[in-house]
Parts: C-alpha cells; sequence; structure tokens
C-alpha cells in the first residue's frame, strides 16, 4: 500500500510540474504585439499555439500571428525557430502565398526588439503608384495594451 501511494504521490507531482511547465510557456517571451510607430508596422505573434485570428484569412483559422499595417498584404507565421528567449527566427508569407521572408527578432531591452529581415527584403508597401521596400532592419516596441 506504502509503494502504490508513493508512487501516485509521484505521478501527481510529476503531472504538476507538467501543467506548470505549460502555462509558463504560454506566458512566455513569445507570445506578444509589437509594433513599430515609425515604420507604421505591427507583428502580432504566439509562438507557444496557433491562437491568432489573420484580418482577412479567417477562413484559414487561428495562426501563430501575422506581420501588418503599412505593407503591401498581410503576411502570416507559416514557420519559427525559437533560437531562446532573446531570439527567434520567423519565417513569414504574403497573403498570396507566392513569396516568402526570413525575419529575426532580437530582445535589445526588456520592450524593444530589433527585427532584422534576412536576405533579399521581399516585403514592400505602396508610396504612390509603386511598391517600394520597407528598411531592412528596425526597432519594434511591445504594445502594452
Amino acid at each position: 500500500m506504502h509503494i502504490a501511494f508513493t508512487s501516485l504521490r509521484h505521478t501527481m507531482a510529476a503531472a504538476l510540474l507538467a501543467l506548470t511547465a505549460l502555462h509558463m510557456q504560454a506566458q512566455g517571451p513569445w507570445k506578444m504585439n509589437l509594433t513599430c510607430p515609425e515604420e507604421k508596422i505591427t507583428l502580432r505573434m504566439d509562438l507557444y499555439d496557433e491562437s491568432i485570428t489573420v484580418p482577412r484569412m479567417e477562413m484559414f483559422g487561428p495562426m501563430n500571428g501575422y506581420l501588418g499595417g503599412d505593407i503591401y498584404g498581410v503576411w502570416t507565421i507559416t514557420s519559427f525557430e525559437i533560437k531562446d528567449n532573446r531570439e527567434a527566427t520567423l519565417r513569414v508569407s504574403n497573403d498570396l502565398g507566392s513569396e516568402t521572408q526570413r525575419i529575426t527578432l532580437t530582445q535589445q531591452t526588456d520592450s524593444t526588439w530589433l527585427m532584422r529581415f534576412e536576405g533579399r527584403n521581399v516585403v514592400k508597401r505602396v508610396n504612390g503608384k509603386k511598391l517600394v521596400k520597407i528598411p531592412s532592419s528596425f526597432l519594434m516596441r511591445k504594445d502594452v495594451k
């Protein structure tokens, strides 16, 4: 009887630790909204769960996030790699699925991240009647709503 009780206690403790780890992960650094007021660009992301509805793409259901704002179209997060609590790499695709872009996010301070477009930057915005590239890197600030 004592052995069974001890085993049950260890099983319950392990389950509690697993639930705590899942809760901490859901509250981790890669679930947030970032904005760049100067460029008028936003990044909504949850790299722990597909929980974000992408504007104009509701029919696809929740995703890990998107890049939007003063850019041409909406760019959805299609894959990602979390290096650690301070750096992650995202792969985003435009709303047509015709172009992809790799982005590295690196935390600079508690409230700022450097967004860097890797390789040839294909994310553009409309300027007059032309599509022009946005800067290849800029600072994003954590939205504290």
